[in-house]
């Protein structure tokens, strides 16, 4: 079992580009009921997540800045509060599980850094809820 596996490719999943605004990403956010989303910069590689509480904070530690002119404010000039680490494509399943206890989805990248998609941890969550099932199911059915 590998990291490939789980992987929700980059052109299926919502991301968002560092210089995006805003406005687009509280937008984007709660069209698709999202509370964190990948950033890219323009060389297509992975330099963080931005999540509502970043967006929030941003918007109350930033005087004068309301919703309507958070057109304004381009996404690098967020700061992230919480570094949601990437893994490489290659990578042990024991790393991402473990990113996974923290993070919602693990976003995952080449050996270059480009960004290549996530992992959600709900997917891993099921794959092994049903591979656990399974186990049950086989040894009751060897134990009639």
């Amino acid at each position: 079992m590998n990291v490939a596996f789980f992987l929700i490719p980059k052109k299926d999943i919502v991301y968002l580009k560092e210089t995006a605004t805003m406005r687009q990403a509280l937008e984007r956010m709660e069209y698709h009921s999202y509370s964190a989303v990948p950033l890219i910069n323009g060389e297509g590689k992975y330099v963080g997540t931005i999540t509502e509480g970043d967006l929030l904070w941003k918007l109350k530690n930033t005087p004068g800045l309301t919703f309507f002119n958070t057109q304004d404010i381009f996404l690098n000039e967020v700061e992230q509060h919480v570094q949601n680490l990437p893994v490489t494509i290659d990578a042990q399943m024991e790393d991402l599980i473990s990113r996974a206890v923290e993070q919602n989805f693990v976003p995952v990248v080449d050996d270059q850094q480009i960004f290549i998609g996530i992992v959600r941890r709900r997917e891993m969550i099921e794959y092994y809820s049903k591979q656990s099932e399974n186990n049950l199911a086989r040894i009751n059915s060897t134990t009639k």
